[in-house]
């Protein structure tokens, strides 16, 4: 078995009504609930957008300096993942495939490095 992340940014998502919303997040509800049915859910988070943002933080000198801004210049923020525990990329693919139809925008995959996946 191997953690996998999937993934989506904020700037995926399309502009939503409160019924869209709340469609949209039982299906991905839905579909958490079968892969924890199926043993490979680990965790998943969502909601977050450039307004979730606490801090940034860069090294200097060895030490951390913590500031309320600027933020990292990009257009990209995480927009919520899933991290499953599955025997191999095929499987993952599969999970993400899901979560993608439920929510109706791109997922991205990544294997975590020190996780032994066939593939």
């Amino acid at each position: 078995m191997a953690f996998y992340l999937i993934a989506f940014n904020d700037e995926w998502v399309p502009e939503l009504t409160e019924e869209d919303t709340r469609e949209r997040g039982a299906a991905a509800r839905a579909v958490i609930e079968e892969m924890t049915a199926a043993g490979v859910f680990i965790f998943s988070d969502g909601a977050l957008d450039a307004s979730t943002a606490i801090c940034s933080v860069v090294p200097s000198g060895g030490s951390p300096v913590f500031s309320d801004g600027p933020y990292v210049e990009t257009k990209e923020h995480l927009g919520g993942f899933a991290v499953v525990d599955v025997p191999d990329d095929a499987q993952a693919r599969y999970w993400a495939g899901r979560i993608a139809v439920a929510v109706g925008w791109p997922q991205e995959v990544h294997r975590f490095p020190h996780s032994r996946a066939q593939h």
